[in-house]
């Protein structure tokens, strides 16, 4: 007679995010527009939760930046929602800033095909986190924990090994109370509180991690010189939507026609960022590119060193 299974481990999490939400202890009683009203009361307390915890992500911000200066890299590892958004960060890096694809590597438990469905218990699988981290994290890399209960144990895995790298480690979840808040170099504990639809974090603690994600990247690639003002000069302009971004962009940011826009970027190869110095500094693409390539790629700093 073949023995039953064992059955599958069944851990209670006693974390924010798995509390019932009062507001919504009716919701299946509510209309339509009912449902949606209490949903968007319960977001409208997001951006204040994130606002809560700009100090330790300012403190990630740089250590990102100092890895990044030193040719480490930033890692995300999640699994589920929260891996899925490292990954939607990470690559969007690349068009927005021409961010190098080494630079962001996000890591998702399950792999690749868990980014289109669930994959069942990888979130669970500790040892695959750890090695995967082993595998690929450097002494001065940056690995960024996300988590929304703050214990999923395939962030965890990595986390530790992680810092036996000697990588820096940072872990942003939505429970502010999360127990391994002292065994990382940073800790980003949003209290968004409970869900709307209990336990569903892909609500509040998804769309927390997704500002705080957006804020902590941005504010990386500004202070690495990849933004001029508010505008985004190292933009990969792929499309014709981007092509003729980047001649707003030099309209923008020198007050200069159209036509002299399209000039500026035919002479600098289309080059945004020659093109850009070339007009405020009013000189050929090829002093322009020469005083940048001096600076290190810093736009203010070559436009200066050209006298303008």
């Amino acid at each position: 007679m073949t023995a039953a299974p064992e059955p599958a481990a069944a851990i209670r999490v006693n974390a924010p995010t798995e509390r019932r939400n009062p507001l919504s202890a009716d919701l299946d009683l509510m209309s339509g527009p009912e449902i949606l009203a209490v949903i968007n009361q319960a977001d409208a307390g997001v951006p204040g939760a994130v606002r809560a915890v700009l100090g330790p992500l300012d403190t990630a911000v740089g250590l990102a930046v100092r890895a990044l200066r030193a040719d480490g890299r930033v890692h995300y590892f999640g699994a589920g929602t929260s891996g899925r958004l490292g990954v939607l960060d990470a690559v969007e890096l690349i068009p927005t800033f021409n961010s190098p694809p080494h630079w962001f590597c996000a890591h998702l438990a399950g792999g690749q095909r868990a980014m289109w469905g669930a994959v069942e218990a990888a979130e669970d699988d500790e040892a695959a986190g750890a090695a995967e981290a082993a595998g690929c994290v450097r002494p001065g890399d940056v690995v960024v924990g996300l988590a929304a209960s703050g214990r999923t144990p395939y962030v965890l895995g990595a986390l530790a090994a992680a810092g036996r790298a000697r990588a820096a480690t940072v872990l942003i979840c939505a429970d502010p109370g999360a127990p391994v808040a002292g065994s990382v170099d940073v800790f980003v504990g949003m209290d968004t509180g409970p869900e709307v639809v209990t336990g569903s974090t892909r609500m509040k603690a998804g769309t927390a991690q997704k500002l705080a994600l957006n804020a902590f990247s941005t504010a990386v690639m500004v202070r690495l010189g990849r933004v001029y003002s508010n505008l985004m000069i190292d933009v990969l302009a792929t499309n014709a939507k981007l092509r003729g971004r980047t001649v707003s962009i030099l309209i923008e940011a020198t007050g200069c026609d159209e036509a002299a826009a399209r000039r500026a970027l035919a002479e600098a190869d289309g080059e945004l960022r020659t093109a850009l110095v070339a007009l405020v500094a009013d000189v050929a693409a090829g002093a322009a590119r020469a005083a940048l390539q001096r600076c290190g790629g810093d736009v203010r700093a070559a436009t200066a060193l050209l006298g303008a």
